[in-house]
């Protein structure tokens, strides 16, 4: 997170007397600082302003008819707001002026404003009562009055006593270069000194109703935490404060800093809570999130809300317009936006997506359904899967068929064939194919627990692809053929060798929809012993269809 030369700042690192010398003399050069300029949603039980000279950031949040405002805004790097993160380091474009105090920042617009003092300039707003709209240019955090190369959005709603926002940053770099992932604070919340105990649920049964979690940090450096129900709470003495929810996000970095159970909006005091995802921000990337903010009680407001509306356990990304928070590893992957599908160029040894983490019982996810097209030399991809730890391992992974056609379909990989998962499950690796090879290239659309046909572009469960077993494997006489059949019809079940060719028909006829099974013995269509090697079994049931590799010994 920020680090800043103002002296006892929360997101100060260590620095010497001199760069606050240094800062006091830059500051000379800054504009005066324009009065606040709030504009409110007040729906008789909670009051958000939105601050109109500060790029749109939320500056004031109190309940209704008190003016007890709980967020921090002491400086521009506080308040309520978005921020981003993105390559290079350092990011110092020409003629600009990089801190001194950030020697090595890099990429950061900010919504309020930069460290000099010059502030994010608001350049649309409307406010019907029930919406609070606002678009601002931010600037860049550590440069001395430099707009960031975009737009950001939010859209404010009130729900009694909660506020819910929806954030877009709309990217317009002229710099094309592909930079790592970082970690984006979704938001970044600053709380008044009075909200010193910060409260989580970090345990391995979410929304249970297990011990929540205090937190003690005396930041910065913060601390980071997993917060396992999506939600996390800066209150005062007798536990009411405001607790900030974001569905998607797990990983979690805040504390508090100053003396604990004083200060307002104006001191130096301050509570920090910010949920975080990884991502790669792409030149022109649009980048949506939602959140909520509660003010109330830490159990019977904040917490019960949370696990009212807890996710659907279990893994659920949908590829079609962007990442879905996940990163890759030895591959390349086209920048977001997205046309339906996530295009990922399988151009190294050992190519990787990982998920984004999470948490959910192996029980309440037993399988996932893996939609895409693979056009790859090999047929056969891996899913790994790590525990509460979030550690992955040769172990723990459920190898599964994939027909290398280029048709899309959806797999449904059987995460309880391995008897490792179990308990609790933190994150998932799809690793696209074993053996990669040159041109090897997958279009990903989703990777779900469910059928993903409600989501737009990404093909129904209709094309699901059997997936069958063949048990023993390897086998030496006979082995048989195992598969699932959806729609009753004919069915056809076809045995090649590796160089594609027909080596016998082991069925061919109309099967009811349920379990079947088909035995080989070992022997070729004309009766003669098969030569011991790898064959692959094409079974074709109910316009489905499905792969399984067999190893023969001799």
């Amino acid at each position: 997170m920020k680090a800043s030369p103002f002296p006892h700042h929360p997101r100060a690192h260590t620095r010497s007397a001199g760069v606050v010398v240094v800062l006091f003399a830059v500051l000379a050069l800054a504009a005066a600082p324009a009065p606040a300029a709030l504009e409110y949603l007040d729906n008789g039980i909670v009051r958000v302003g939105v601050d109109m000279v500060r790029g749109g950031a939320i500056g004031y949040l109190s309940l209704s008819g008190t003016t007890d405002n709980v967020v921090n805004t002491r400086d521009l790097g506080r308040y309520i707001q978005q921020s981003y993160y993105a390559g290079p380091l350092p990011y110092i474009p020409a003629g600009a002026l990089q801190h001194p105090a950030y020697a090595g920042w890099g990429w950061n617009p900010v919504q309020a404003g930069d460290v000099y003092g010059y502030q994010g300039l608001v350049t649309a707003s409307s406010n019907d009562g029930t919406t609070l709209y606002v678009q601002a240019r931010p600037k860049q955090w550590a440069l001395r009055n430099v707009n960031a190369d975009g737009l950001v959005e939010q859209w404010l709603t009130l729900d009694a006593n909660r506020v819910h926002v929806h954030c877009r940053l709309t990217n317009a770099r002229a710099d094309s270069t592909r930079y790592p992932a970082r970690h984006q604070e979704l938001p970044a919340v600053y709380t008044i000194g009075r909200l010193s105990r910060l409260f989580s649920y970090t345990g391995s049964a979410p929304f249970t109703g297990g011990t929540v979690t205090q937190i003690t940090n005396s930041g910065p450096p913060w601390a980071y935490w997993s917060a396992t129900e999506n939600w996390s709470a800066l209150v005062d003495a007798n536990g009411w404060g405001l607790g900030v929810v974001h569905a998607g996000a797990t990983l979690t970095v805040g504390g508090f800093h100053g003396t604990p159970g004083s200060g307002g909006p104006l001191d130096d005091a301050t509570g920090y809570i910010a949920p975080l995802q990884t991502d790669v921000l792409d030149q022109a990337i649009v980048y949506d999130y939602d959140y909520t903010l509660i003010l109330g009680n830490l159990d019977a407001d904040i917490r019960a809300w949370a696990v009212a509306h807890a996710p659907t356990p279990g893994p659920n990304f949908v590829f079609t317009t962007g990442r879905a928070h996940g990163t890759t590893g030895n591959l390349t992957d086209a920048r977001a936006p997205f046309s339906g599908f996530w295009p990922l160029s399988l151009d190294a040894a050992d190519p990787q997506v990982l998920l984004p983490p999470s948490l959910w019982q192996a029980a309440d996810a037993p399988c996932v359904l893996v939609t895409g097209a693979w056009r790859t030399q090999g047929a056969t991809a891996e899913m790994f899967f790590a525990g509460a730890d979030g550690v992955f391992s040769g172990a723990k992974r459920v190898e599964f068929p994939v027909i290398p056609d280029g048709q899309v379909r959806s797999y449904r990989v059987d995460l309880t064939a391995n008897l490792l998962y179990t308990g609790p499950i933190s994150r998932l690796r799809l690793d696209p194919i074993i053996a990669q090879a040159a041109g090897d290239a997958v279009d990903l659309y989703a990777i779900t627990t469910a059928s993903p046909a409600a989501a737009p572009g990404v093909p129904s469960a209709d094309r699901l692809a059997i997936i069958a077993t063949a048990a023993p494997n390897p086998f030496n006489p006979g082995t048989t053929i195992s598969f699932d059949v959806a729609l009753e019809g004919r069915a056809r079940v076809d045995l090649f060798d590796m160089r594609g060719q027909l080596v016998r028909t082991l069925l061919d006829q109309s099967l009811p929809t349920g379990h079947a099974a088909v035995a080989w013995d070992g022997l070729d269509g004309s009766g003669r012993r098969a030569a011991s090697g790898a064959y692959h079994v094409r079974v074709q049931a109910g316009g489905q269809s499905g792969l399984v590799r067999l190893t023969l010994l001799k």
